[in-house]
């Protein structure tokens, strides 16, 4: 599927970044992986890790600084790429609360901006990559990435019978990934703490490795007609197992709920029921548009929830408990 092929990652330094050019590599011959970001500081700690680790990749990787809010520099860097992966975005929920003028200007505008060099340049396929928090949002960074997913879907109707396919890949916090729990808890332990700061003891999140989020991206890449949302079927876990898991002894202190945050994550509201099919590792919510053909998806194997289905961490039929979550952090490497 991707060899021989040119890709490029928005946000390429990040957490997702790194992943896929690991996996890539190791399942496929791409004939270049360009890293477009506007951190020069992260590109060359990312290509001194590249050449330490596996430097028979490193002549197939190119390094484009650039920011998704300017429009032409994407142009340029978007020139004779066959798949784009949009992960650059601002995340954090207190910094876009804080700077929504700079969180609209790159989740939303950079979007746009990533839409119309694709379609001007004539690029295959776009997947984007979006969050939970974009389902029912409630603080600015699930809003303007709940505008871009919507800008993605629709422009499959300025792209033409042959032009660019555009779709979405939607999952919650990765495990492991900078900013998520795990980290957060992890550096509290080496500093010592034994009381673990739990926002709420109700809280649930989805279980989903770097690993099965780049999957879902091959999945999109290789299955998308253009204008899918894709959901890993994936396990849930409570808050409080998981620090349990990671500090057996430790004691749990209730610290309130930060601005912004969600009891539980959710990815299939009961609105998006009556799009939604179920497959036996994922779900695709399709589009609503005239311009959507239903027989062109492929959708084959699978069947249409029940009106009213929600698929939320809370509501899971499928969980991790302690000692599931103690062997899924060393399997990968967490502690």
């Amino acid at each position: 599927m991707l060899n021989n092929k040119n890709i490029l990652v928005t946000g390429g330094t990040g957490s997702f970044g790194k992943k896929f050019i690991e996996m890539t590599f190791k399942k496929f011959s791409p004939n270049k992986i360009i890293v477009y970001s506007r951190d020069e500081f992260k590109q060359d700690v990312l290509k001194k890790d590249i050449s330490m680790k596996t430097p028979e990749i490193l002549p197939n990787i190119r390094f484009f600084i650039g920011d998704v809010r300017d429009k032409e520099r994407l142009s340029r860097a978007f020139k004779g790429v066959d798949y784009v992966i949009h992960a650059a975005a601002m995340k954090q929920v207190p910094a876009c609360e804080y700077n929504p003028f700079e969180a609209i200007k790159t989740n939303i505008h950079g979007a746009q901006n990533v839409i119309d060099a694709a379609l001007d340049r004539g690029v295959k396929k776009v997947v984007a990559l979006s969050t939970d928090k974009a389902v029912n949002p409630i603080n600015l960074y699930g809003g303007t990435k709940l505008v871009s997913d919507k800008l993605f879907i629709s422009a499959n109707a300025y792209s033409g019978k042959s032009g660019t396919n555009f779709s979405i890949v939607r999952y919650g916090n990765v495990a492991g990934s900078r900013g998520s729990v795990i980290p957060f808890f992890k550096d509290l332990i080496d500093k010592g703490v034994r009381e673990m700061p739990i926002t709420d003891f109700k809280m649930t999140r989805f279980w989903i490795t770097l690993d099965q989020g780049v999957e879902l991206v091959y999945k999109a890449l290789e299955e998308a007609v253009g204008g899918e949302t894709y959901i890993s079927k994936i396990p849930s876990f409570k808050i409080t197992d998981l620090a349990k898991a990671m500090l057996a002894e430790c004691e749990l202190k209730e610290v309130g709920i930060r601005e912004g945050e969600k009891i539980h994550e959710v990815m299939v509201t009961k609105d998006d029921s009556r799009f939604t099919m179920e497959f036996d590792k994922h779900f695709i919510i399709i589009p609503h548009f005239d311009w959507w053909d239903p027989n062109k998806g492929k959708l084959t194997g699978g069947k249409r929830v029940e009106l009213g289905f929600e698929y939320t961490s809370g509501g899971n039929t499928d969980w991790l408990d302690v000692s599931d979550l103690r062997r899924e952090l060393k399997k990968n490497g967490f502690c």
